[in-house]
């Protein structure tokens, strides 16, 4: 049987706008057979994924996506078939979760007094009373008309040098990896293409990445143009990483990124999933 795979999912558990039986639904829908939830620094969503999983018919494989602090920038690093019930994974992701905590509040509080009044309040209710995460402040940016779409809002109001920026300290790159690990999951630099990073840099992060334990890096993702994959594809060959392929799909939304449209790994890489087991892929 022939295999769709999408191993970068967002829910309602943390910025995804479907709740995780509707990203599943939305996946087998669009012939995806292989799908990872793959939230922010939480596996709060894979219970009632695993769920829906079994009714439409899906592979689920649980994951997540931790949020890691390198060489000053943001990076994250998914995990694939995780134990979502691992002490020490948990512990690691409560820490972050208690930042994000803090991180939205201080954010309303920034936006505040630039001028937008109840930012907080506003994506708190975005969030459907999950994680409170930047796309959400964005959401009701957008809503309220500060900005027409996403990307705008991001640009004038969430990133560095702008008034809701918060910076902060996340995970170590080690300590991901090793929380990952921990759970019995594979380790993979998500949309590496994304990360405003020199050649020379990229391919330090590999090195430390692969030092720390990691196993794969995302070479097709929904952010990725088709120079990118072939970049990242070559990168994969020369270190003897495992491929991975994700949307990074957020809700209907953001256009830009869908289910069930990605390219197929270029020849030459050797797919995350190939060693799999049945044990393995099923929660």
């Amino acid at each position: 049987m022939f295999e769709k795979y999408d191993l970068h999912t967002h829910s309602t558990a943390s910025d995804g706008t479907l709740s995780p039986a509707e990203l599943i639904q939305r996946a087998a829908e669009a012939g995806i057979t292989v799908v990872a939830l793959t939230d922010h620094d939480t596996t709060l969503g894979l219970a009632a994924a695993a769920e829906a999983a079994r009714e439409w018919g899906v592979r689920l494989i649980p994951g997540v996506e931790v949020s890691v602090t390198w060489q000053s920038r943001v990076i994250h690093i998914v995990g694939l078939g995780i134990a979502p019930d691992n002490m020490e994974l948990n512990q690691g992701l409560e820490s972050l979760r208690e930042f994000r905590h803090w991180r939205a509040e201080e954010i309303g509080r920034r936006l505040g007094k630039s001028g937008i009044a109840g930012a907080y309040e506003g994506a708190r209710k975005f969030s459907r009373g999950h994680l409170i995460g930047r796309a959400h402040f964005a959401r009701f940016l957008v809503d309220q008309g500060y900005a027409p779409d996403f990307r705008k809002v991001f640009k004038q109001y969430l990133v560095r040098g702008k008034p809701g920026y918060v910076p902060g300290q996340w995970a170590s790159l080690e300590n991901a990896v090793a929380w990952i690990r921990a759970a019995g999951g594979q380790a993979v630099i998500a949309h590496p293409a994304r990360y405003p990073l020199t050649r020379t840099r990229l391919r330090r992060l590999m090195t430390e990445f692969m030092d720390a334990g990691g196993e794969g890096i995302e070479v097709v993702s929904g952010c990725h143009s088709r120079d990118d994959v072939f970049k990242i594809a070559a990168h994969t060959r020369d270190f003897g990483l495992l491929a991975s392929t994700g949307s990074d799909y957020h809700g209907p939304e953001q256009p830009w990124t869908s289910l069930g449209r990605l390219p197929t790994l270029p020849q030459g890489v050797k797919p995350i999933w190939q060693d799999w087991t049945p044990v393995r892929s099923t929660t």
